[in-house]
């Protein structure tokens, strides 16, 4: 929160000509609506779970309250851009594999849903009931006061807040000019108000230090691990262009020589046994090559280059990727080579009789997702190349989810924040 210009802002003369003051009722009202309806709904759980404790049943339900915090919690950040224009980050992180317990657990140990959970308690107790007091005196006072004028001409009196009875004019014109003087000194209170309670909210409800510095060393983890990957993948390139292509140019080599210096008819089968090399050769060089970047990626993009990686593939794949128009080439070059090694491990490991890759757009992210009828059982955490898919995704602000339970189906869902590419351009 820009609270340096909020505390500035309560030292100026004009407040009220400003945003600060307006924006700050808007907050608290707000602030008191989502703190009622929080409480009675927490007061109605906490008795329907209570009641139905007494058949074990309200145990659960009882835990589950425990994560009440969480849709508050996204609420009020939503909330907090009334009085503050710097968005406030979701301090939890992605659950690895989909389904309910696995999200739960996460949320369970992190430190965060707790931090969540006292924010409410705080709001329900404490902040909503507070902020209402203040709408009352500072707000509904003096506007009640500036009204007195025409309260008298209706009902020809008028009792203001139960204590002050004003039946005529000069009374009413007063109290209606002690409301003016009311309502701008309150707007200073007002405003430092909701400033404390946004500073509250976002020192509760954001991330912290230690979760950005935990997202950094897994961040210098994933690189290191990458750059890893990148070694070994030159060393394999290099290996294979030692035993393979080089071999076989070699041997051509020799060859071509034993023909230049042979007569008769062996000259012929040298030479056709040179061309025969020399197609090997090539053949090796282009899947070479075609390992590093294949060509159909760079001239026709992903849906054909994945087409084509599905035509090879030993297990049937069926392809549905329908995209508005070309992306940027780093995300088309991870997709690409995710789906590479997911379609290589089913073909390893899966067992599966078919398998699938489907690609779409979901908003500003390119979803892709392999899935497989095989035996299931994948971890990431045991190896797979799933770790490698991992850090290469992460590299591009992705992320791989994995659900691959004991017998299958398996399904990696890969999710890479992207743009298509403006073919006008």
């Amino acid at each position: 929160m820009r609270s340096r210009a909020a505390w500035q802002a309560l030292t100026r003369w004009n407040l009220l000509a400003t945003w600060w003051p307006w924006r700050s009722v808007a907050y608290l009202l707000t602030s008191v609506l989502v703190g009622a309806v929080t409480l009675v709904v927490v007061l109605v759980c906490l008795a329907v779970g209570a009641v139905l404790t007494l058949v074990v049943v309200g145990i659960p339900f009882m835990v589950a309250l425990g994560f009440s915090g969480i849709p508050v919690a996204a609420l009020e950040r939503r909330r907090l851009g009334i009085i503050d224009s710097e968005p406030v980050e979701s301090p939890h992180r992605e659950p690895d594999r989909p389904g309910l317990r696995a999200w739960a657990r996460l949320r369970f140990g992190e430190q965060a849903t707790w931090r969540e959970l006292a924010y409410t308690g705080l709001l329900v107790t404490v902040l909503w009931p507070m902020e209402l007091i203040a709408l009352v005196y500072g707000v509904a006072g003096p506007a009640l006061a500036m009204y007195a004028p025409v309260a008298v001409q209706e009902d020809g009196e008028v009792r203001l807040l139960k204590f002050w009875l004003i039946s005529g004019y000069p009374e009413a014109f007063l109290a209606a000019l002690l409301g003016v003087v009311l309502l701008v000194l309150f707007s200073y209170p007002l405003t430092a108000l909701a400033v404390l309670h946004g500073l509250v909210a976002r020192a509760l409800l954001g991330p912290r230090q230690s979760d950005e510095s935990r997202r950094v060393v897994e961040l210098t983890r994933s690189r290191s691990r990458l750059v890893s990957a990148f070694e070994a993948e030159r060393r394999r390139i290099e290996r294979d262009l030692h035993d393979g292509a080089q071999q076989r140019l070699v041997s051509l080599t020799m060859t071509l020589g034993l023909a230049r210096i042979t007569r008769g008819d062996e000259t012929a089968e040298l030479v056709g046994r040179a061309h025969e090399q020399a197609k090997l050769a090539l053949a090796e060089i282009r899947d070479l090559i075609r390992g590093i970047h294949p060509q159909i990626l760079t001239d026709r993009g992903l849906p054909a280059a994945v087409a084509d990686v599905a035509d090879r593939s030993p297990v049937p794949v069926e392809v549905v990727m329908t995209l508005p128009a070309r992306l940027p080439e780093v995300v088309e070059a991870t997709a690409y080579f995710v789906v590479c090694e997911a379609l290589a491990n089913v073909a390893r490991h899966s067992e599966a009789r078919r398998a699938t890759v489907t690609g779409r757009m979901d908003g500003a992210r390119l979803v892709v997702e392999i899935g497989d009828d095989g035996v299931g059982g994948a971890d990431a955490v045991k190896g797979s190349g799933l770790a490698g898919l991992a850090d290469r995704v992460s590299v591009v602000d992705g992320r791989l989810v994995l659900s691959s339970p004991p017998g299958g189906p398996t399904l990696l869902r890969v999710e890479i924040p992207c743009t298509p590419i403006d073919p006008s351009r």
